[in-house]
């Protein structure tokens, strides 16, 4: 979808883009290599080629600070695909407060590895992690998890692709909080963490560090890794849906 979007280009909207795709034109290099064939409404001619042209550039070279910015929030779900190798599923618990110190696990998932961080542990290791990935995925993490890390850890610029799923989803119909979507999808959890839910983790890390009880960290650690790694399937939901609901409203259906 990334390669046919057309949107992230100042002065083309969506109705722009479907008309470009109603045209024939489905990628960057259709438009380049027949430009004078098709409209780019308002837009300036010029910009546009210029930014077409940045856009296959910045791709090739995994530079993905150019479509962070030019896809934002809302369309992010589009360089999912072609950033996936890159992508990183996040989640924080806290100790029930919103300031940087209150951050007690971070939970972070490629795809394949789960990792945990955990406050006077090894928390100064998210640094180092988190610069190797282009594409952060979340769930409210736009008005949480992030604001919460830049909070902990001022000196890092969160540069990638940020996917949140919460809007992401709601978009295409699927509402409320993250376990009611699983319930909804039929996503389902283990015994030792179903029907957990956010305060449930503050009172297991508050056990764990008033009591040293063990277990409880453990348990919230696997609460932490069952949310996380269930983005990467919802990840994969809201792009299926949002991929052919765009495509739908435009009067198309491409492949």
């Amino acid at each position: 979808m990334l390669r046919q979007t057309f949107l992230h280009i100042a002065g083309i909207g969506q109705e722009t883009e479907a008309a470009l795709w109603k045209e024939g034109c489905n990628d960057w290099e259709h438009l380049l290599d027949n430009f004078n064939r098709f409209s780019v409404g308002a837009a300036d001619r010029e910009f546009v080629r210029r930014q077409i042209k940045s856009s296959i550039r910045s791709l090739e070279t995994r530079n993905h600070q150019f479509f962070t910015k030019s896809l934002g929030l809302k369309e992010a779900w589009r360089a999912f695909p072609d950033f996936r190798e890159s992508c990183v599923y996040l989640d924080i618990e806290t100790d029930g407060g919103q300031s940087g110190s209150s951050i007690t696990t971070v939970g972070l998932f490629d795809g394949k590895d789960y990792t945990c961080l955990v406050r006077g542990h090894d928390l100064e290791n998210f640094r180092d992690i988190i610069s190797r990935y282009s594409m952060i995925v979340t769930f409210f993490g736009s008005g949480f998890d992030l604001p919460v890390l830049q909070k902990r850890f001022q000196d890092i610029k969160f540069d990638q692709i940020h996917l949140d799923l919460c809007p992401t989803l709601r978009r295409v119909g699927l509402k409320g909080g993250l376990k009611k979507i699983e319930k909804e999808l039929s996503i389902a959890r283990g015994e030792e963490t179903d029907g957990l839910n956010g305060y449930d983790a503050v009172l297991l890390w508050r056990r764990y560090e008033r009591l040293g009880d063990e277990s409880a960290l453990e348990r919230l650690i696997a609460y932490n890794r069952e949310d996380v790694v269930n983005l990467e399937r919802l990840a994969e939901i809201a792009y299926e849906r949002l991929h052919e609901d765009t495509l739908r409203r435009a009067g198309l259906f491409l492949a």
